[in-house]
């Protein structure tokens, strides 16, 4: 009698799958990879548009290199984020579509720049985001609200990172960052948000939420971290007292499917969203410079965006003379502790600040190992009686 069984047996997308820790680890090694190169070509003179082209195309070209067997073919991958250069008091999703878009703008010495992009894997996002200052070098260090600013940012990052441990809540993140930042005369960007990922999920139900205002207090529930999440931890700090943003002059350009459908009107609307599914990859953000019409293609996705069958990236800024940090990490919680799948680099030999964390508890916080050491120690052996 045959002992096969017609039961389909359900797949363990979480991390305590060692293949979905696999996909993870290779987009984030390709990310953390392309970020790297993007950085290095954002100097003096470069224009917003040709480094968010080159780092769309870095993206593609290494995704081109795996999971190209027989066996892993059929595995989707693509861009889970595309390349975003914010200069100065924009603190995301400047990405320009063409050379002759008004956010196409040259970088100039001391311009403080946000680099941030991903790929997915089989549905699994990894992202990473990081801040360089224009012509920093460690002959000559950048001084000033400057330094203070990205030293904020990355030990923000560092301390909020450590308080992922199962059982502790969302908003112990948001009181370590906004302590953080406080040590550097710098403010958390108000309301923004971070969440929990889940394959083909950029915004799971977890929300963390830095500089809450009243009502996003009011309105947002206590979430406790749990054991194999994983997250998309977004850090943003500005210059100013206050960390304010507000809608820009400037166009957005990235887009995603929200997975709702609606019976749109327009047949500018059908178009577009039809052209846009066919060259989206999958529920992941993409730049409408993939659209054939991008001005017609625009006109055709406000109707969509208006029903919530997409989602628009909206070009927020801060005050002018104010300048925003980011660091994002995309991470997983484990029985050892955190594993980072993307990690940004921050090296302080670059930002000379006269500002320290003299509070005990944030000191011995980032000073903590990610990783939980679990090995026992060896048994002494028994004493002969």
């Amino acid at each position: 009698m045959s002992t096969k069984t017609t039961k389909t047996e359900k797949v363990d997308y979480t991390i305590a799958n060692s293949d979905v820790v696999q996909k993870y680890k290779t987009g984030g090694e390709i990310s953390s990879k392309v970020l790297k190169q993007v950085r290095d070509l954002a100097v003096a003179g470069s224009k917003t548009f040709d480094l968010c082209q080159k780092g769309d195309e870095l993206m593609e070209e290494e995704l081109s290199k795996i999971y190209n067997s027989k066996k892993t073919s059929q595995i989707l991958k693509g861009i889970a984020f595309p390349t975003c250069v914010n200069p100065n008091h924009i603190p995301a999703h400047f990405a320009p579509p063409t050379a002759e878009d008004e956010a196409n703008v040259e970088l100039k010495e001391g311009d403080v720049v946000n680099i941030m992009l991903g790929v997915q894997i089989d549905g699994f996002p990894a992202i990473v985001a990081e801040t360089v200052v224009i012509g920093e070098s460690e002959s000559s260090p950048i001084e000033g609200k400057k330094a203070d600013l990205l030293h904020s940012a990355w030990n923000a990052s560092e301390a909020a990172i450590r308080t992922f441990k199962p059982n502790a809540r969302n908003w112990d993140v948001t009181q370590i960052v906004d302590k953080v930042a406080k040590v550097f005369d710098t403010t958390p960007v108000e309301s923004m948000m971070s969440h929990n990922q889940q394959r083909n999920v950029l915004y799971g139900p977890k929300e963390i939420i830095l500089n809450p205002t009243k009502e996003n207090k009011s309105q947002s529930d206590t979430h406790r971290f749990e054991e194999n999440e994983v997250y998309g931890l977004d850090i943003l700090i500005s210059t100013s007292t206050d960390g304010k943003v507000k809608e820009s002059k400037y166009k957005t350009s990235l887009y995603k499917l929200t997975g709702n459908s609606y019976s749109l009107k327009l047949k500018t609307s059908h178009q577009a969203l039809g052209e846009f599914k066919s060259k989206a990859s999958g529920l992941f953000p993409m730049n409408v410079k993939k659209l054939e019409d991008i001005r017609k293609s625009r006109m055709g996705l406000i109707e969509c965006v208006s029903h919530q069958v997409l989602l628009s990236y909206d070009v927020m800024t801060e005050k002018e003379g104010e300048f925003i940090a980011q660091y994002f990490t995309t991470f997983g919680i484990t029985k050892n502790g955190i594993v980072k799948f993307t990690s940004p680099t921050f090296n302080p030999a670059l930002y000379k600040t006269d500002k320290k964390i003299e509070d005990a508890g944030i000191l011995e916080l980032i000073a903590k190992p990610l990783k939980t050491n679990t090995k026992k120690k060896n048994k002494k052996p028994a004493e002969n009686k």
